[in-house]
């Protein structure tokens, strides 16, 4: 017999389409009637349904695995990114930073960033830049005594300067308890706050942040583009998407290499440091099915970013994508 849509799901099914359209428009992004029931045909079909790794699973049940992935794995998330990328991953940060290029008074809000990562790169950034400006400052006062130069430097020392501040916002608490742990013994305090939050639904006023990070997060939200609308909602006019995520390896012969250590090693990696083969499994699987560079360039185009661009790191393993709103 003929399988049927439950009325109260199928209703629910129409409004999601039409609370996305109108999200869209909200944000600038003009959606034709044609292409919204499109897409709307196309949820009916597959309301409910997404891919956790390999798995097709609930929406509903996705969520759940993905936040219990990160809470498993919270406690050795920093020992075992080492233990993967060889600590490359460090060196990709690095880079997601100087792409930045952050000023002294830059509001960066940091999407998935539980450990803090970007968080600490971005103060010693900030700090770097201004230590700079009153090196060059003091450089043009000759005649300035030990006293003053001193006090040119204690008076921003505990504070990030330009009233610079960070927020990371991460939906899963084990890791940002082990981001507030790490800040507390590595000193990190001023211009950093932790917040509890969904990057499909953040808890943040319209046009609040200079610039948007997510690293290593985006691809283990349920639905990316309502992240990316989210992110557009966020930043202020001419401010600055910028992503870094797993991506498609551009050389045949190295993506075999790299496919055999990602499936056969990684995994065993996981049993050994964390004791946890499932999650690393999943961890690997969510790689390939993440969009490829020009077809996340897209996406991110679609949720109304400008100058949209993506720069590969390490033969395209990672990307680091841009986008402006302009």
């Amino acid at each position: 017999s003929a399988k049927f849509t439950p009325l109260p799901k199928m209703a629910a099914s129409i409004g999601a389409v039409v609370c996305r359209a109108l999200h869209s428009r909200r944000h600038g992004k003009f959606l034709s009637i044609g292409r919204g029931l499109f897409s709307g045909a196309r949820c009916l079909v597959a309301e409910g349904e997404t891919h956790f790794g390999f798995q097709t699973v609930s929406e509903t049940e996705k969520g759940e695995k993905v936040y219990h992935v990160f809470e498993s794995v919270a406690k050795k998330y920093d020992i075992m990114n080492d233990s993967m990328s060889l600590g490359i991953h460090r060196l990709w940060k690095d880079i997601l930073l100087h792409q930045m290029n952050p000023y002294p008074g830059t509001q960066l809000l940091d999407v998935a960033g539980g450990t803090g990562d970007i968080a600490f790169r971005f103060i010693n950034y900030v700090r770097s830049q201004w230590e700079h400006q009153i090196r060059q400052k003091l450089k043009s006062h000759q005649n300035l005594s030990w006293q003053e130069i001193s006090k040119s430097y204690q008076e921003e020392e505990l504070k990030l300067p330009g009233g610079s501040q960070v927020v990371v916002c991460d939906i899963n608490k084990e890791m940002l308890k082990v981001g507030k742990q790490k800040a507390q013994h590595l000193g990190y305090s001023e211009g950093l706050s932790w917040v509890v939050g969904n990057a499909e639904e953040l808890p943040f006023n319209d046009s609040k942040f200079d610039v948007y990070t997510i690293a290593f997060g985006i691809r283990n939200v349920t639905h990316i583009d309502q992240a990316l609308q989210e992110a557009y909602r966020v930043l202020k006019p001419g401010g600055r998407f910028l992503c870094l995520e797993f991506s498609q390896v551009n050389n045949p012969l190295f993506s075999r290499l790299y496919d055999l250590y990602s499936f056969q090693v990684i995994p065993v990696l996981g049993e050994i440091i964390a004791g946890d083969w499932k999650s690393y499994q999943y961890l690997v699987e969510s790689i390939r099915h993440f969009p490829a560079q020009e077809e996340f360039k897209a996406m991110i185009e679609d949720a109304g970013f400008l100058k949209v661009e993506y720069r590969n790191l390490t033969s395209g393993i990672v990307a680091i994508h841009s986008g402006f709103k302009l």
